[in-house]
């Protein structure tokens, strides 16, 4: 009897031991906005500007996004890589963080800054699940890979749920800040990667899918096509993970 219980908890270990809050965050990481202008970053000079010390996104009725569009951060890629920030948006639209993602030049595209890959949705809503923090596969085929509070593996077959209670929708409303700044962290290691938000795990990601696993790739902020919105970003930070 106490065998057969020893082996269980073994089993039950792996699935269940995840830490709840991000980690502390680690001195020298690089800053990747200077807080002043654009530099080390590429986007469409009409929606993207920096005011009051933030990046900010902006689509109106007269200046529309032709498509979703990005900017693009030129000084690098993310690999293996834990990604600090803080952003705010409006509930007009919705936004992302593109990580591990591709920019496309070729082909039919709506603009000059088409990415394509991982992103981290950004939302100014609480009602689950189209809520800030979900995976998002953007321009590609599998939609939303891996839902806040989900654990979730990406086989061959497709999606597999491990669990999907680390948030519920009593606790996302707790911890998202309506209207106001949100941080974000984002860690990927190797197919693994983890989204956290103000300091909460909200989702658990392995990504084992042999042709459509990303492991290396670009990083950019989205501003969707559709109804006039905005979006900024602050304290952008990362430091490769080696």
């Amino acid at each position: 009897m106490i065998r057969n219980l020893v082996l269980l908890t073994a089993l039950i270990i792996p699935v269940c031991a995840i830490a709840a809050d991000a980690p502390p965050e680690v001195a020298g990481m690089k800053p990747l906005f200077n807080g002043k202008d654009l530099t080390s970053w590429d986007g469409d000079p009409r929606l993207w500007s920096v005011k009051d010390g933030v990046i900010h996104g902006e689509t109106t009725e007269a200046v529309p996004a032709k498509g979703n569009t990005f900017i693009i951060w030129k000084d690098g890629t993310t690999k293996d890589f834990e990604l600090r920030l803080s952003f705010r948006c409006n509930a007009t639209n919705n936004s992302g963080i593109q990580y591990r993602s591709k920019h496309i030049t070729d082909g039919k595209v709506s603009n000059q800054w088409v990415v394509r890959g991982y992103q981290h949705e950004l939302r100014n809503e609480t009602k689950l699940p189209s809520v800030a923090g979900f995976i998002y596969d953007e321009g590609g085929s599998r939609g939303r890979i891996c839902l806040v509070g989900e654990q979730v593996t990406w086989e061959k077959e497709g999606k597999k749920l491990i669990k999907s209670d680390l948030i519920d929708q009593a606790g996302y409303e707790k911890l998202f800040k309506l209207d106001e700044w949100n941080d974000v962290v984002i860690i990927g290691k190797g197919n693994h990667i983890q989204h956290y938000l103000n300091n909460t795990l909200i989702l658990d990601f392995t990504d084992n899918h042999p042709e459509r696993a990303l492991t290396e790739g670009i990083l950019a902020l989205q501003l969707h096509a559709g109804k006039p919105m905005w979006a900024e970003f602050k304290n952008i930070r990362i430091r490769d993970l080696k």
